[in-house]
């Protein structure tokens, strides 16, 4: 009897669950590794962070995901160490090894904070579920101290500051605006939050620096239109918990710092440091790491120079996505020589601001306002992985859309009391 190729894949994001949906079911035994049970929709972890729709909406859990497959397995760890010359794994559940004939790394990335441990400590990171939910609940808290402190309240707690102005930034900062303006005063009817100011500082001139300068130009209009204040040219150096400080000597007062301002990849021990490019895997044009015959790195840990991207594939989520499917066409073909090389097509961006105001960048035409937004809800939603979720997100949009309101705006805090001591 044949033995099946045992293909192991650490992570299950975008490329990961790309590749692992693209074998289900061949004749390959697949082992997913993942320090979290589900995957996560990471586009809308923002409506998490400011309670428009709950985690559950955008968290798919890997087994339901492959419960009726033949050959797909999941395990819940952490990878710990890689060691190449063993074709094994170490992870972190009693030292737990895997052994592979071929390995996928798929990590993704992480929130970069620039090797300021202080920044990493105080302020938020939104890249999974915990911290969308850790925000949403700091954020909640705030309020509601607001309203029992009232004017007694430090300043601190009257500003929300976000540091980065891509995607996530800009639309964070314009759920925030949207809160303010149209439920926190049916929230708290007795309380005034004309003080309340959302900021958003940017290291660019304009917002959404990677899209075109129409989509910039409408993106700060629409932030304005909101009632964000947008600082630009500005580059925090430090915040000590109560003040953020910038290099141009300026300093503003807060307890709600919200760090949006890049990514860095989650590199796993084991392999070559000398091909770790930008804290990523440099690889091949079919995604094979350099200087391994058998290890694969794709999606945002994947570093894949090409004459369209000699400096790498941006990390988006359509390059995971293709990244994936085009491995798992190459892992099922017989031979090697049949391979095809990858090649990003890039298809566009976009980010919604608020109710009616979005920028689309498509290849060959761009569009603002109400179209954008009707078609940057569409596309999200064609994206969610089972009915159930896009009919439960589409329900909650439709009822926001209609009342300018939510109920999901839950504080839940994890009892931390030591099971022992009962």
């Amino acid at each position: 009897m044949e033995t099946r190729e045992k293909i192991v894949i650490i992570g299950g994001g975008f490329a990961g669950l790309q590749l692992a949906k693209k074998l289900n079911n061949k004749n390959k035994k697949i082992i997913i590794i993942d320090k979290v049970n589900h995957h996560m929709f990471q586009p809308l972890f923002y409506q998490v962070a400011s309670g428009r729709i709950e985690p559950s909406n955008i968290s798919f859990p890997f087994r339901k995901i492959f419960q009726n497959s033949r050959n797909i397995r999941y395990r819940m760890t952490e990878v710990l160490k890689i060691l190449p010359e063993e074709n094994k794994i170490i992870t972190s559940t009693d030292a737990t090894e895997f052994s592979y004939d071929k390995l996928v790394i798929a990590t993704g990335c992480k929130t970069n904070f620039f090797g300021n441990d202080k920044m990493e400590t105080l302020t938020f990171g939104m890249k999974n579920t915990q911290e969308a939910i850790a925000i949403r609940n700091h954020v909640l808290l705030t309020f509601e101290k607001l309203i029992i402190e009232r004017k007694r309240s430090d300043d601190g707690n009257w500003n929300i500051v976000i540091v980065g102005s891509g995607p996530t930034g800009v639309e964070l900062a314009g759920a925030f605006a949207e809160m303010k303006k149209d439920i926190l005063p049916r929230d708290y009817p007795h309380m005034n939050f004309d003080d309340l100011k959302i900021i958003l500082i940017s290291s660019t001139e304009k917002p959404l620096s990677v899209m075109s300068p129409e989509s910039q130009k409408m993106s700060e209009k629409y932030l304005k239109e909101l009632g964000v204040h947008f600082m630009s040219d500005e580059f925090v150096t430090g915040y000590d918990g109560d003040k953020v400080m910038m290099k141009s000597g300026k300093e503003i007062p807060s307890n709600n710092v919200i760090w949006a301002a890049g990514v860095t990849g989650n590199v796993i021990e084991g392999l070559n440091p000398e091909i770790i490019v930008r804290n990523r895997y440099e690889t091949d044009r079919f995604s094979k790491v350099l200087g391994y015959k058998n290890i694969f790195a794709i999606g945002d840990i994947s570093y894949m120079e090409t004459p369209k991207y000699p400096q790498g594939h941006p990390q988006v989520a359509n390059v995971a996505i293709n990244q994936g499917k085009n491995l798992a066409k190459n892992l099922l073909k017989k031979s090697e020589k049949d391979w095809v090389e990858y090649e990003y097509e890039d298809r566009g961006s976009m980010a919604t601001i608020g109710k009616h105001k979005a920028v689309v960048d498509l290849p060959k035409f761009r569009f603002q306002g109400t179209f954008a937004w009707y078609f940057w809800m569409f596309l999200h939603l064609m994206l969610i992985l089972s009915v159930r979720n896009k009919l439960a997100i589409f329900f909650n949009w439709m009822w926001s859309y209609f009342n300018k309101d939510s109920s999901l705006r839950l504080i839940i805090i994890p009892n931390k009391k030591n099971r022992t001591e009962q």
